[in-house]
């Protein structure tokens, strides 16, 4: 460490989209590092510090130094994943929601009960989810108590900047007898029990690992549930994260149960709060966009998932002009993909086809919705620094104050997409490029908090 409580300093081309629509690449940065996890500086070539500060942190042994085409880019932030669901990734897409929940889905998730069987998934993923450049995540487990502090407890010992919530749903006319919570007040007690744990974890002092009230939707919870879930959100200063009008089906059910939309209600419930995650949304109406935006609850926006279970396009460029809150979710396993450069992918597509339209049989300027579209630099915002925002969380920027989550990025790769031309990409290429083409074996290095979580050049996916 420095003298200025430098804990580590990298060097190279850092890429990031510190607003909404706007690219920054800086060469040869210097990114400096607390041993707090937060960045204490960003020096540039030229500036009065840089040589300095370069010289110092070589001299202490705390310099990395990124190689020619390698490149760092903030840790990217998926805010809805299905733990629980990893082993059935890339299963039984062909089914709509409510069948696929009943059939395939929650039968998966009642083994949960099993904590070896948790503690071998639930290990593979976080794994797996840190090799694929995700930094920090937020999941939803099962009902069961035992197997989410486990979740937990691996996301802590695997250093990943994670968001935990134990799944609550009691109603009896909608979730099997053999998969449930018993009662409310098992719902609610079990929530409680959690977010006890994860806050006392040692090592977590930081906060590294998060509890999150997690009622799985509105179908599967009781009145009495979903009241006390609320009161506890309030009390705890929990994050909340649920599903909101996701399908045709789910809309509709809540429209008929509660004489309102789902976000009309959970906001009644007391469960709509600045640290709240709406996931999915494609049906939510303006009013509900109006009420999100004043209560600073945010969006997961599942682009693949909702192609497969929502049978629509959320208007995330709506979204986005109205100020609301939006990270980008792979809804693993409702998404297909653990890659949420996927996700910037399949973003950027759904909003051109909800522009442009897709039936030929309607002319082409009936065909779409006119302004929907984002393109790449939005995505890769929604990416990092939007679901930064939207977890609250100070994270997906290169900025003094903000934590160090990152990682390297290397295009120079024997068995990689990214195709670079050095006397014809500009650096914004080469970051659109990136962002396009970038898959898990281009990812050599991850940080979490300032820490180095992979290392791919020193064997394996762990560091």
């Amino acid at each position: 460490m420095t003298a200025d409580g430098t804990a580590l300093t990298v060097c190279g081309t850092a890429m990031h989209t510190p607003a909404l629509g706007a690219v920054e690449v800086i060469e040869d940065a210097l990114i400096r590092v607390g041993d707090d996890g937060t960045i204490l500086g960003v020096d540039r070539p030229g500036g009065p510090d840089y040589d300095r500060v370069k010289g110092q942190a070589g001299a202490n042994g705390t310099l990395t130094v990124l190689g020619h085409g390698q490149y760092l880019l903030p840790g990217l932030v998926d805010p809805h994943v299905h733990a629980s669901q990893w082993p059935q990734m890339g299963k039984a897409l062909h089914l709509p929601l409510y069948d696929w929940l009943a059939k395939c889905t929650f039968p998966l998730e009642a083994r949960y009960a099993d904590t070896a069987f948790a503690e071998r998934v639930y290990t593979s993923l976080v794994d797996h989810l840190l090799a694929n450049g995700t930094t920090t995540a937020m999941y939803l487990a099962t009902v069961h108590l035992e197997a989410t502090t486990r979740l937990a407890d691996i996301c802590l010992a695997r250093g990943q900047r994670s968001l935990v919530g134990k799944v609550a749903m009691d109603d009896r006319d909608q979730c099997p007898d053999y998969y449930r919570d018993p009662s409310p007040a098992a719902g609610i007690d079990g929530t409680a029990a959690l977010i006890d744990h994860v806050r006392s974890m040692p090592g977590n002092e930081d906060g590294l690992v998060r509890p999150v009230i997690t009622p799985r939707f509105i179908p599967s919870c009781s009145d009495e549930l979903l009241t006390g879930l609320g009161a506890l959100a309030g009390s705890s200063q929990c994050h909340v994260q649920t599903h909101c009008s996701e399908s045709d089906w789910e809309h509709r059910y809540v429209l008929e149960r509660m004489g309102r939309t789902d976000t009309q209600s959970l906001n009644d419930f007391g469960l709509l709060t600045r640290g709240t995650v709406l996931a999915h949304s494609n049906f939510i109406s303006d009013r509900d966009m109006d009420l999100i935006d004043g209560t600073g609850a945010g969006i997961a926006h599942c682009p693949l998932a909702n192609y497969y279970f929502a049978n629509s396009v959320f208007p995330l460029r709506d979204a986005l002009d109205k100020g609301l809150h939006v990270g980008l979710g792979s809804d693993i396993s409702g998404g297909a993909s653990p890659s949420i450069f996927e996700a910037c992918r399949y973003a950027v597509t759904a909003s051109r086809a909800l522009e442009d339209g897709v039936d030929p049989t309607h002319d082409a300027a009936d065909r779409g919705r006119p302004g929907a579209r984002i393109d790449w630099m939005d995505a890769f915002w929604v990416a990092t620094a939007g679901g930064g925002v939207t977890l609250d969380l100070p994270v997906g920027i290169f900025a003094p104050g903000y934590l160090f989550d990152a990682m390297v990025i290397d295009a120079t790769v024997a068995d990689g997409n990214i195709i670079l031309w050095d006397d014809i990409d500009t650096p914004e290429d080469v970051f659109q490029k990136i962002v396009y083409n970038a898959a898990r074996n281009n990812i050599r290095k991850v940080w979490v908090h300032g820490r180095t979580v992979v290392d791919k050049d020193r064997g394996g996916d762990r560091p």
